[in-house]
């Protein structure tokens, strides 16, 4: 599924237009975007938890010619499921 079918099903199950429904799509997205810039967490209970995690400094090796590379540390976002969202994947 891709953001515009994202739109419309969310349009469709809450009875929206697509466009509050996109709004309401890149308002969430905006949203923890910019709660994880601000290193907090957002944590939706059954569903799951968006956080922002941290990558060590490591020398690395360029495939091609085989020298070692220096690559710097780095935040990353991580997303971990929840209960909820885990027990519906696996659901038979």
């Amino acid at each position: 599924m891709n953001k515009s079918e994202l739109i419309e099903a969310l349009a469709a199950k809450c009875d929206l237009s697509k466009a509050a429904a996109a709004r309401a799509v890149d308002g969430l997205t905006e949203i923890v975007t910019e709660t994880l810039v601000a290193g907090d967490t957002v944590s939706l209970i059954g569903f799951g938890n968006f956080s922002v995690g941290t990558r060590a400094a490591r020398i690395g090796r360029n495939p091609k010619t085989g020298a070692e590379l220096k690559i710097a540390a780095s935040k990353t976002p991580k997303f971990s499921a929840g209960a909820k969202l885990k027990a519906a994947v696996n659901a038979k």
